[in-house]
């Protein structure tokens, strides 16, 4: 029917009523869209057929054009009735067949997971909570005023080269990426000094991101984490240190967790000490212990009493008060609880890494 001329009334109904069939017969969608398109797209008959009105004599104009457009609107009426019915029995059909329950028990794909740095640095901090500390944070670009001078280092230390430290450019700044979370502990005490004159001590912990040029190796990395504590108060001691540290480590390596104090050197504390846990692989039985070298000890912070010069920066009377501090690597410590062997694992982002450990709230 290509040649169907707008002016042939039967062949414009015989058209039509092959349209309407069609449509009648799809049963599905899409074989509606391929009626549709058989019967009404441009290769169509009645398509062809309502082009040629342009062609006509002005007379025969009218009357075709009418014949066309009721054709052609029979067919928009069918077409709508038939793809309003084939829709319904296709939303029906989907109810039943993509119908779920509910109730039944599924199991849960993770598409993420807490890194374990994170979730050991909140346990770490809410065991000091719980013990009436506060937890307190600083800025991870600092001023080398309380990165260093504040905290006793000479201005010749090793720890100010390049070599150790990112600065900031220009050097002229005094700024840099701190190495340690102790500009920390002289803003919290420069902050809370009034309380002690108000008979309340000064008690915090810090935990934080830090920046040295160390390379990336199985122990080593440029950017790390630490925790760091600071107590001020009027008559304490390395009792009270040791103490505090040994209630610490029990809670995050088990009762049996054994502690000792080495002495060491800190520009920040005198005197200072090394924190030294018991190995946790031979328990100090294996000469031969790759883990503690044979020593039966591992090297876990340092701490100690914080120096008198340190307490005066921050506007504190060292003939009044005294304190203690202490710090330690996070990732260090999840290391030694969780036996992680190489710290690149932790930086690497893969998610199967951070999914062993769960999730801690």
């Amino acid at each position: 029917m290509s040649d169907l001329s707008p002016l042939d009334a039967a062949g414009v109904d015989a058209a039509v009523s092959d349209a309407l069939a069609a449509f009648a017969a799809a049963s599905t969608l899409d074989e509606l869209k391929e009626a549709r398109l058989a019967h009404t797209g441009d290769k169509a008959p009645l398509t062809l057929a309502n082009r040629q009105i342009g062609g006509l004599e002005p007379s025969d104009k009218a009357a075709a054009g009418k014949a066309m457009g009721a054709a052609r609107a029979a067919m928009g009426r069918a077409l709508a009735v038939r793809t309003e019915e084939l829709e319904a029995e296709r939303d029906a059909r989907v109810l039943v067949e993509e119908a779920v329950d509910v109730t039944l028990p599924t199991s849960r794909a993770l598409v993420g997971a807490r890194h374990p740095i994170e979730t050991m640095q909140e346990r770490m901090c809410d065991l000091f909570v719980s013990m009436g500390w506060e937890v307190a944070e600083g800025p991870e670009m600092e001023a080398e005023w309380f990165n260093f001078d504040a905290l006793n280092f000479d201005p010749d230390h090793p720890a100010r080269e390049m070599q150790d430290t990112f600065f900031i450019d220009p050097p002229s700044s005094g700024l840099l990426m701190r190495t340690h979370t102790s500009p920390v502990q002289v803003r919290a005490a420069l902050e809370r000094r009034d309380s002690l004159e108000e008979g309340r001590g000064i008690y915090v912990v810090c935990p934080g991101k830090t920046f040295r040029t160390d390379e990336l190796d199985a122990t080593h990395t440029p950017v790390f984490h630490q925790i760091e504590g600071l107590a001020i108060d009027r008559g304490l001691t390395m009792a009270h240190l040791k103490g505090t540290l040994d209630h610490f480590a029990r809670a995050l390596f088990g009762p049996d967790a054994i502690t000792r104090l080495r002495p060491a050197f800190f520009p920040f504390t005198e005197p200072s000490a090394e924190m030294d846990l018991r190995c946790f692989v031979c328990g100090g039985d294996d000469a031969a212990c790759r883990t503690c070298r044979g020593t039966g000890w591992i090297e876990w912070g340092g701490c100690g009493m914080t120096h008198p010069n340190v307490l005066r920066a921050a506007g504190i009377d060292p003939e009044k008060y005294t304190a203690f501090a202490f710090g330690m690597g996070i990732e260090r410590t999840l290391m030694f609880r969780h036996n992680v062997t190489d710290m690149r694992d932790m930086v690497e982002g893969d998610v199967r890494f951070s999914q062993q450990f769960g999730m801690e709230i």
